[in-house]
């Protein structure tokens, strides 16, 4: 197979846990005969020194012509510390997911055999953790009319949704629950939020077209409570955009470190492929970063182009590097902690 990847390195650690991911899809494409043709652009923090936006032109028409994007991490202080920034890295995020149609993002949590016990939960809380949250991205708060009043003493965001807009995410949702446990759960704010009554209407609309599929619905503050007491209990999870984006940073924790876990965020066109944790500039240019969440970012893209058994490869691999102790320094507790590079050049050697 023949594919070609946009490459959006990003700010901070961006750069180098993307190296690694590429080279161990290199690895993988040699060993499977496929070809990658990389095609490098910029964004974030980077793209606003080199062209003044954070998400150019030229960016998206490179995304636009790939058959999915490979991305590392956006965010830099600078912009983070001063409140008056007209142009910041995030605003370029948005940008993308609005116009590649990147409405809804996946996001696993699983257990690592090795690593069960360096959970902050207990093992017997976190065993047979297996769980997706299907959060939706182009939508709420963080794309809702926003402002200041009042002389700029009140300020205002909005969070607003349709219809078709949850439709579309929990028809995924639905769609995900099928091929799984037959189990969803829809995370609102029911008892207060008039958009989190039209998210429960409209999800229990569809009930019907999935009897198969056991529906239940909680409220997103008794969601952040049980997901630390019985993560094990969710399968499938579907909620609005600010709601994911707290949930499953929660989540990624469970495994021990958010430096593991991936996310694919998918639409009406290019598929993206990322680590959920950010730029990290305090690490940036050290070579300590951990690379595995981006490069099982990449095994979740060779899954989604049909390749289980390429994917499959990369996730044996990835355990093997953790039982080993080829990790590090935020996994090594004392042990022997390998450079991000080293770590990158391991996993391809062992493909």
């Amino acid at each position: 197979m023949k594919l070609n990847i946009a490459l959006l390195a990003g700010d901070g650690i961006g750069p180098e846990v993307i190296d690694q991911a590429v080279k161990v899809s290199n690895a993988i494409a040699k060993k499977y005969n496929h070809e990658i043709n990389w095609t490098p652009a910029l964004t974030g923090a980077a793209a606003i020194d080199a062209v003044g936006e954070p998400y150019p032109d030229e960016t998206h028409a490179v995304c636009e012509a790939a058959d999915a994007v490979l991305f590392g991490a956006i965010g830099h202080p600078r912009f983070d510390n001063d409140p008056s920034a007209k142009v910041r890295p995030e605003q370029g995020l948005l940008k993308m997911r609005q116009k590649l149609g990147l409405f809804a993002n996946v996001r696993p949590t699983f257990t690592f055999p090795s690593l069960i016990d360096k959970s902050p939960l207990k093992r017997e809380r976190i065993e047979g953790t297996d769980l997706i949250i299907l959060r939706e991205l182009t939508g709420g708060v963080y794309f809702g009319e926003r402002g200041r009043k009042d002389n700029g003493n009140t300020a205002f965001d909005t969070m607003t949704y349709t219809r078709a807009e949850i439709q579309r995410l929990a028809k995924k949702g639905f769609e995900m629950a099928m091929a799984r446990s037959k189990k969803l759960c829809c995370v609102d704010k029911a008892n207060v939020l008039e958009s989190s009554r039209l998210w429960r209407e409209t999800v229990q609309a569809m009930e019907k077209d999935y009897p198969e599929v056991t529906v239940s619905y909680e409220f997103v503050d008794a969601v952040a409570m049980r997901l630390v007491q019985w993560p094990s209990s969710y399968d499938v999870m579907i909620t609005e955009n600010l709601f994911g984006d707290i949930l499953t940073d929660e989540a990624s924790v469970i495994s021990g470190s958010m430096g593991l876990m991936p996310s694919a965020s998918v639409g009406t066109k290019t598929r993206l492929y990322e680590p959920i944790h950010g730029s990290y500039p305090q690490a940036a240019g050290k070579d300590i970063a951990n690379p595995l969440a981006t490069v099982l970012s990449a095994a979740m893209m060779f899954e989604d182009f049909d390749l289980k058994e390429e994917a499959q490869d990369i996730r044996d691999i990835v355990n093997k590097s953790l039982a080993e102790g080829v990790v590090t320094e935020d996994l090594a507790e004392g042990g022997k902690a390998f450079k991000t590079s080293e770590v990158g050049d391991w996993l391809a050697k062992n493909i």
